[in-house]
């Protein structure tokens, strides 16, 4: 008899199986997979972009995996605007600046914050601010269901119904914000699975609301401390990694620098050099997905170079 997750796959190859929806797009074309469950995270939908060219080749194709997949491809589908991924893509491959990857967009539901925000990280944290953070997301961090979910479910499926090369080399993972703290996280505990992490405006802060006076300088030095830590620790080899990092001055954006900084002086001693880590601030840009998408082509073409 054959089992859920060799089922899924086979319903995966079907152009309009279990409900799937198949849409054209001028470069490529978008399959999604509707309220996808899970024994580790809550269900969500999952889309598919594959490259100009897929359907005409017997080649196979590098993944990035990204989050918040709502807002990738199409602005109709999203409160926020879209990153133009698939625009990006096609029009970089054409100039022959990136290898052309499948690209699987992940989307956030409700308990985003806690899915998104580093286990690790809330409990390297002094007690007080794990408290406040805690009552702030409204509850315990949900990230290490969330990365089973992707690297033993998602994955699997990913490399099974499409022509992916599935190696740790060929996996890169990327978001924004908190998916950029996920992006992250995602490197560090399955180091493995995925060989490059692209992390833009990363909410290193945690908290959305200010702080005032001496209650800001004690929130961001114990955070950006715990921070420092949970990375140095985690950090995979750089030999065989790719890490992107960038942030605006502008908006949210505007709060990042003291904490990024930090990170980088972290990162760098421990052996990432520049062909290996990157940390870019973009003038003006601000925390949304008009500015993410007006710089995509950087982190694109650094952690998908061409051979």
């Amino acid at each position: 008899m054959m089992d859920r997750r060799a089922l899924l796959c086979v319903l995966a190859a079907l152009p309009f199986a279990g409900g799937a929806r198949a849409d054209a797009l001028a470069g490529g074309r978008l399959f999604e997979y509707p309220q996808m469950t899970s024994a580790h995270a809550a269900p969500r939908n999952v889309t598919v972009w594959l490259p100009p060219g897929y359907d005409e080749s017997a080649r196979r194709y590098p993944v990035l995996y990204m989050h918040d997949g709502q807002n990738l491809f199409d602005a109709t589908r999203s409160a926020f605007g879209e990153w133009g991924v698939d625009e990006h893509l096609t029009r970089l491959a054409e100039t022959g600046q990136v290898r052309l990857p499948i690209v699987v967009g992940v989307w956030n539901t409700p308990l985003r914050l806690r899915e998104y925000v580093p286990a690790d990280l809330i409990a390297a944290l002094p007690a007080e601010i794990r408290s406040s953070l805690l009552g702030l997301y409204g509850g315990e961090p949900l990230s290490d269901g969330y990365l089973h979910f992707l690297v033993d479910d998602l994955k699997p499926m990913i490399d099974s119904a499409w022509r992916t090369l599935p190696g740790r080399d060929d996996t890169v993972i990327a978001g924004s914000s908190m998916g950029g703290l996920i992006s992250l996280y995602a490197m560090m505990k399955h180091p493995e699975v995925f060989g490059s992490a692209g992390c833009l405006s990363t909410h290193w802060p945690l908290r959305l609301e200010r702080l005032e006076g001496g209650a800001l300088e004690t929130w961001r030095e114990a955070v950006v401390q715990a921070w420092s830590d949970v990375i140095r620790a985690g950090l995979p080899d750089p030999a065989t990694h790719r890490l992107y990092m960038d942030r605006g001055d502008e908006t949210l954006d505007q709060f990042y620098a003291f904490f990024q900084s930090r990170i980088d002086t972290v990162i760098r001693a421990e052996g990432w050099g520049p062909d290996r880590f990157r940390s870019l601030v973009f003038p003006t840009a601000e925390h949304n997905e008009k500015s993410w998408n007006s710089r995509l082509d950087v982190p694109l073409t650094f952690l998908l170079p061409p051979v």
